[in-house]
């Protein structure tokens, strides 16, 4: 059998009718027809039952239309694989981030690699770092922007950039006098971080013992959204006067609310820090794509 028998007779039965699939495959109706009615006696199989209502598709023949779907499109992967070998900033990459990443990058960075590489459509994921990571491993994803450290079987990793983490607090909170706060000033106030599943919230537990310390505390003022949850929503909670959070800078610098209702604070001394960075499977077969988007992150993030 032949390649445009295949497409004949997958087209066929997407639109059941061979007037339309001769159409839609730049062929004349009997073209169409004559290859179908060769490909059944060679099968040695009806692949469709005609009437003069309708054309329905055969037990067997969804078999084999699924098969020759399934061949097609294999096909198509193999000719999308040799066209990126030449040109690997043509087609889709299909892109993962963190949701504390995503939402604050994404709006500068996806301008940005358009402009620069405008054949490299992105698919993008936003989810946590472990769904991330079994994603990126079984080739659901291409690459996830993340916060490091990363690990993973056969996965590559570039750190691109590094962001303070703040202190976000209404404006009428009394530490809003301050021109910086103290990690030990946070121990006896009421903290909202992300929840379980969330990198950020064990990358600011670790860096703030005094934090870390309340938090153990089951009856102490630090407390977790439950179901994960957003930055968003404890922005939305620091407004209403619940307490106060620790966020990363680029997400402090895409608020809503006005420095009249929410304020941000820097840590004193050495405050703590995230770094950003770019995973990838060693395997993947486009690495100046991931040069483009590691260079690209760097440039929207420096000129955020």
């Amino acid at each position: 059998m032949t390649l445009n028998e295949l497409r004949y007779l997958v087209t066929l039965a997407q639109v059941r009718h061979f007037g339309k699939a001769a159409k839609l495959c730049f062929v004349s109706q009997p073209t169409l027809s004559v290859a179908i009615k060769k490909l059944e006696e060679k099968l040695g199989v009806s692949l469709f039952e005609r009437s003069n209502q309708q054309l329905s598709v055969t037990p067997i023949g969804q078999q084999v239309v699924d098969r020759a779907r399934n061949i097609l499109e294999q096909l198509d992967d193999m000719d999308q694989l040799v066209k990126n070998a030449k040109d690997p900033l043509q087609g889709e990459i299909k892109l993962g981030a963190i949701f504390t990443i995503g939402p604050y990058l994404f709006p500068r960075f996806i301008p940005n690699l358009a402009k620069s590489a405008p054949d490299m459509p992105l698919f993008i994921e936003e989810n946590y770092t472990a769904n991330l990571r079994q994603q990126l491993l079984s080739g659901r994803l291409d690459a996830a922007i993340i916060a490091l450290p990363f690990t993973g079987a056969d996965i590559v990793t570039k750190a691109i950039y590094q962001e303070d983490l703040v202190v976000l607090l209404p404006t009428q909170h009394p530490l809003a006098k301050q021109d910086t706060i103290d990690q030990q000033q946070l121990a006896n106030e009421p903290l909202m971080l992300l929840g379980e599943g969330h990198c950020l919230r064990d990358q600011i537990l670790q860096s703030c013992p005094a934090i870390m310390d309340a938090a153990h505390n089951l009856d102490g003022p630090v407390h977790s959204l439950e179901g994960g949850g957003s930055l968003e929503t404890l922005r939305h909670m620091v407004a209403s006067g619940m307490g106060i959070t620790i966020i990363p800078e680029s997400a402090a610098n895409f608020s809503l609310y006005s420095q009249s209702v929410l304020t941000v604070r820097r840590f004193s001394g050495t405050p703590p820090k995230r770094t950003v960075g770019l995973a990838w499977r060693a395997s993947f077969p486009r690495p100046k794509a991931m040069d483009m988007i590691s260079r690209v992150i760097k440039t929207s993030w420096s000129h955020g």
